[in-house]
């Protein structure tokens, strides 16, 4: 049973007219560009925000987009010039299909052929692939393809990935503005492919790699609601790496359109957090285990899941005659010659380290003379998939390395180093892995390499082959590992050696050990390294991720979301149905209706900008101040989080202002009133234990200060790094929770901060204070205005919201709790930023200034 799509796949493939829900469109016969599209449609009014109750999904679909879709395409050779399709058993997105299962779930795949199809044929390629391997082709121009894959791809994003920054011309490349555009381009051309098919209330849309990182901006913005995961199969670079990069912004606000991104490692899922944090101000945090960044009202979820193998099909592949007849060979040229086998499989690329293996071979040989005559390392070095200068340097240097190190410790019958540079079918690799004793994989960067993986269940092998390496079948398997530091499994491996590839000293060592290891000690690392790559398999990554993302995406339907920003800024913002933008109208209307008015105002982030040097208010907010309190229908107070000495000299013109200083500790009704606090005096002995601490964590953290109040004390890292600014207040929250446990106090983390206050101190008691005065007074407001912008604000609005059921507040007040920014809260309202904020402020006081003179 096939779920509801804009595109009924079956009746398009047939050449049907299909029916359409509301979008009229199918998918064209050809795909044709003519030069650079442009970077992104900018009218965010296109957005889409789909109506849930519409959907009919009754089997779930998942549209997996990657460059290349898992097809191989060849021309029939009986010069019809017609092509036959056949899948790709080596490609991942086919292996996760297998492994997701096709009872569960439906799966379309969206990508590009390898082979180039003439605009002529595309008509009748499409038809095909949709038909019979429900697989959508996306078809682009050779010069695009070129600038897109070859250029920006493997040019620019690859080499930066893998820490190789452009320092002249010859090492990586430049940036180039037509090559960024050509990129954009293409993820646009693919974006429009998803919208062909994609039915946005029911399907899952999962992209993967690098070369679709601006895939869900385009998503996003034509789909609010659309259900996106994204994977990163390369490392993603630390942040002094990225940073360099003059796309740096869009690429992480791009990726932020997912709804949960994954990564191989912590390593590079930590560099990303950093990214976002360093970049965009963002921040994370890590709930039951699930890591989290917000984002707009959204949060989207960073899942952390080496990739596995198809278990299935690699003990397929060594079932095969082919594979037996091949380990046979293998055995009598080098078992049966007394020589034990090392093997290495790379791609020919520069990030292999396919030289630096080779030398540290050499140096086994030159150490240990015993080896030599006995080891041979065989060398499979696959076909670089990219072009340029870097790919023929390398050749050339493997090729005069081998041929240097056979010159000199070569015999007749005997070369230490087997180069095997043409291409090998799967079954020759797996036959390779079969009979060596030992796989070295010492990459300089690589992302995930599921190298290692094969290995292991290639030498767990069947009855057969272990019959064919003389083993009986209860014998225990043995497998050794040299793997790098520097690649995506080696956190999963840890029975591996691993090693710095730069070292050519400890990686010769590494062969050495792995060689001369007891045969015991080699069964236990491969039992352990089996056990987990068996059960950590393709399928098992692909399962974990989609029910990560259907978690994620559980709350879409409930949420109401809106397009803001333009071309690869554009961004979703999804809040609860019930908060809204704060509309001027509707308070200056409100507020002149009303004739018992209650106001509090936070200041820091409300009044004055955070980022703001001189926090001291202006002349302007003055004036405002002043108009709003000389309205005797107002009773105005401001509250904040800064001592009573600093708000009574910044506000000392304001003489009817109510003040509330140390989040509401102090507290005084006008300026010539006495101060009061709202809870029993606090004994501050405390701070003798708690200042220390404090200094201690400031001396340690550049950037650093502390505040001392009267009741509090406040350690701010506002200008420190925010990564190591954000890690010292966890561990400073730490100790001053456990040096104050038996203190009157409690610690608490803010933006920016850490705080000790006496307990039982919030804002939430001068919102109590405040109401409880007008009762007294018998006036019970009829209009109540709360605005604050971060978590101490919270209790504000809690108790505004809870007084509204009580006597404090008259029936049917208009009560408006408002923060600033649209992010979640207690308050029902919001406003962008403090220049809206006192825009309103400035409305309201000329409401009440024209009251007054009439």
């Amino acid at each position: 049973m096939v779920s509801r799509s804009y595109s009924n796949l079956l009746e398009l493939a047939s050449g049907e007219s299909p029916s359409f829900g509301r979008m009229s469109r199918r998918i064209p016969r050809i795909m044709t560009v003519a030069g650079i599209m442009s970077d992104i449609d900018d009218d965010p009014s296109e957005s889409v925000c789909s109506d849930p109750s519409s959907s009919s999904m009754q089997k779930d679909r998942i549209i997996i987009v990657a460059n290349q879709l898992p097809i191989r395409a060849q021309r029939k050779s009986d010069g019809s010039k017609s092509w036959i399709f056949t899948w790709d058993e080596n490609s991942l997105l086919l292996q996760l299909k297998d492994g997701l299962g096709d009872d569960e779930i439906e799966v379309i795949y969206v990508g590009c052929l390898k082979e180039e199809v003439h605009p002529s044929e595309q008509d009748e390629v499409s038809q095909i692939l949709l038909e019979t391997f429900k697989c959508v082709p996306t078809f682009l121009p050779p010069d695009l393809f070129s600038r897109y894959y070859h250029g920006f791809c493997k040019q620019q994003l690859w080499p930066l990935f893998h820490y190789m920054l452009p320092l002249s011309p010859d090492l990586g490349g430049r940036f180039n503005r037509s090559l960024w555009q050509a990129y954009v381009s293409v993820n646009k051309i693919f974006a429009d492919r998803i919208m062909e098919v994609i039915n946005p209330e029911d399907d899952f849309v999962w992209v993967h790699d690098y070369h679709l990182m601006v895939l869900p901006t385009f998503l996003r913005k034509r789909f609010n609601k659309v259900k996106l995961g994204f994977f990163l199969h390369s490392p993603f670079p630390s942040s002094e790496i990225y940073k360099t990069l003059p796309i740096r912004e869009e690429l992480l606000r791009a990726l932020l359109n997912s709804d949960l991104i994954g990564f191989h490692t912590f390593d590079y899922a930590r560099h990303f957090l950093s990214c976002c944090s360093r970049m965009l101000g963002l921040s994370y945090e890590s709930k039951r285990g699930y890591i989290g960044i917000e984002y707009c009202g959204r949060t989207v979820s960073i899942k952390i899941l080496p990739v596995g193998i198809h278990m299935g099909q690699l003990q397929s592949v060594l079932s095969l005659p082919e594979t037996e007849a091949k380990v046979k060979e293998l055995i009598k040229q080098f078992c049966d010659q007394d020589r034990i086998m090392l093997l290495g499989v790379d791609d020919m690329d520069i990030f292999k380290g396919i030289s630096l293996k080779l030398l540290a071979m050499e140096q086994l040989l030159v150490q240990h003379p015993e080896w030599q005559g006995k080891i041979v390392l065989v060398q499979i070095a696959n076909p670089a998939r990219g072009k340029g200068k870097d790919v023929k340097e390398v050749q050339a240097e493997t090729h005069a390395v081998v041929k240097r190190i056979n010159e000199t410790f070569g015999r007749p019958g005997y070369d230490p180093i087997v180069l095997i540079d043409a291409p090998l079918k799967f079954y020759e690799k797996v036959a390779y892995y079969v009979v060596a004793e030992c796989c070295l994989v010492t990459a300089v960067r690589d992302g995930m390499n599921l190298i290692p993986y094969e290995y292991i269940i290639s030498r767990q092998g069947n009855d057969r082959l272990n019959k064919l390496l003389g083993q009986e079948p209860s014998t225990p398997k043995k497998s050794m590992l040299v793997i790098s530091e520097f690649i995506g499994c080696s956190p999963s491996l840890s029975g591996a050696i691993r090693v710095n590839p730069w070292n050519i000293d400890a990686v010769a060592d590494a062969m050495d050990f792995a060689l001369e290891m007891a045969e015991p000690e080699k069964q236990l690392r491969h039992e352990k390294h089996y056990r987990y790559v068996s059960t950590h398999d393709v399928g098992y990554w692909a399962r974990s991720f989609l029910q990560d993302l259907e978690r994620t995406c559980r709350d879409h339907s409930r949420r109401r979301c809106w397009g803001i920003g333009f071309g690869l800024s554009f961004r979703v913002v999804a809040l609860d149905p019930n908060f809204k933008k704060l509309s001027m109208e509707r308070i200056v209307s409100a507020y002149k209706r009303t004739t018992t008015r209650a106001i509090l105002l936070d200041y820091d982030g409300t009044l004055m900008p955070q980022a703001s040097i001189d926090k001291s208010p202006s002349s302007k907010s003055i004036d405002i101040i002043n108009s709003l309190c000389r309205d005797k229908n107002n009773m105005v107070f401001l509250v904040s989080a800064r001592s009573r000495k600093t708000v009574a000299e910044w506000f000392s013109q304001c003489e009817r202002l109510g003040l509330a200083a140390e989040h509401g500790y102090f507290l005084r009704l006008t300026r010539d009133a006495e101060w009061e606090t709202c809870v029993p005096v606090a004994d501050t002995t405390w701070k003798q234990i708690a200042e220390p601490v404090m200094k201690l964590y400031t001396e340690t953290t550049d950037g650093s200060t502390i505040e001392d109040k009267e009741t509090a004390l406040v350690w701010c890292y506002e200008d420190a790094d925010p990564d190591f600014g954000s890690c010292q207040a966890k561990e400073l929250l730490d100790h001053l929770e456990s040096v104050l446990a038996n203190e009157p106090v409690t610690v608490k983390s803010g933006q920016n901060i850490v705080e000790v206050k006496p307990q039982g101190v919030n804002k939430g008691l001068v919102a109590k204070r405040l109401l409880s005065i007008m009762q007294e007074n018998e006036m019970s407001p009829d209009f109540v205005l709360c605005i604050g912008d971060d978590r101490s604000d919270e209790d504000m609005f809690e108790v505004i919201t809870t007084s509204m059921a009580g006597p404090s507040i008259a029936q049917n007040a208009e009560v408006f709790a408002c923060t600033v920014g649209r992010k979640p809260s207690k308050a029902k309202y919001y406003l962008d930023d403090t220049a809206e904020i006192v825009r309103l402020m400035q409305g309201l006081a000329t409401v009440s200034e024209q009251t007054v003179t009439v």
